[in-house]
């Protein structure tokens, strides 16, 4: 089995996605800046090292504490909503930092000791596909991702090496728990009728659950996999069909 990076993988999708490829008998190696969440989910086959994806020397410790991966998920990210307005350049570049030069380091120092065979994969968003109002820089530092990961598997083709998104739609996690609440402040609405606004984009009528993210990633992951790159797997329930 290989050895597993995953970028914030002490909450929501990462910790999900790190049991998953634990239990299936890879040894997992998750980092994020918080510590103690870390070590809630670091257990047998899962280890923990602390990083910051927006900082090049800590990912590049990351990487040299972890040892060579074959398989790398950059799945650190943040999302902030806003009127474009409103947007400041601390705001943009919060979201510019950790969810595309994030996914830059990651995939940079993961690749400069991945082996044939080997898999990057971004989590990204439907966001990075089309336009969200009031999320003028998430969407960008997304469609960033996206062109970050088309190109690069134009370069690592020929090496045997893999490089795909994957775009959900609003996922049941804390993040987009956050989202509801800053709906719920910003325009009095009850939180069933924020997250009736959420789930309205998607023609299932319901949030994508962190599993089929982990599904997705994993199948990525295997030999099945080994002739899809550079796409962007869409989990939208069909909002973008």
């Amino acid at each position: 089995m290989s050895r597993v990076l995953i970028t914030g993988g002490g909450s929501g999708t990462g910790a999900d996605m790190a049991r998953a490829f634990a239990s299936a008998g890879h040894e997992v190696v998750i980092t994020g800046r918080s510590m103690d969440k870390l070590a809630q989910v670091a257990t047998d086959g899962i280890r923990a090292v602390p990083g910051d994806v927006g900082n090049p020397d800590q990912v590049r410790e990351m990487f040299e504490q972890a040892g060579p991966c074959q398989i790398v998920i950059a799945n650190a990210g943040m999302a902030e909503a806003a009127p474009f307005a409103k947007v400041d350049p601390d705001h943009w570049q919060r979201m510019i930092a950790t969810n595309l030069t994030g996914t830059f380091l990651t995939f940079q120092h993961g690749l400069a000791q991945m082996q044939a065979g080997g898999r990057l994969i971004a989590i990204a968003s439907i966001a990075g596909l089309r336009g969200a109002a009031y999320a003028a820089p998430y969407a960008a530092s997304k469609h960033g991702v996206m062109g970050l990961v088309r190109s690069l598997a134009h370069e690592v083709a020929k090496k045997g090496i893999t490089v795909n998104a994957i775009c959900p739609g609003f996922l049941d996690t804390d993040m987009t728990r956050r989202s509801i609440a800053n709906i719920v402040e910003k325009t009095g609405r009850s939180e069933a009728e924020a997250l009736a606004s959420l789930t309205a984009r998607n023609p299932q009528g319901r949030l994508v659950a962190p599993a089929e993210v982990t599904g997705t990633a994993m199948w990525l992951a295997s030999p099945a996999a080994a002739s899809v790159n550079g796409q962007a797997i869409m989990l939208d329930g069909g909002e973008s069909a």
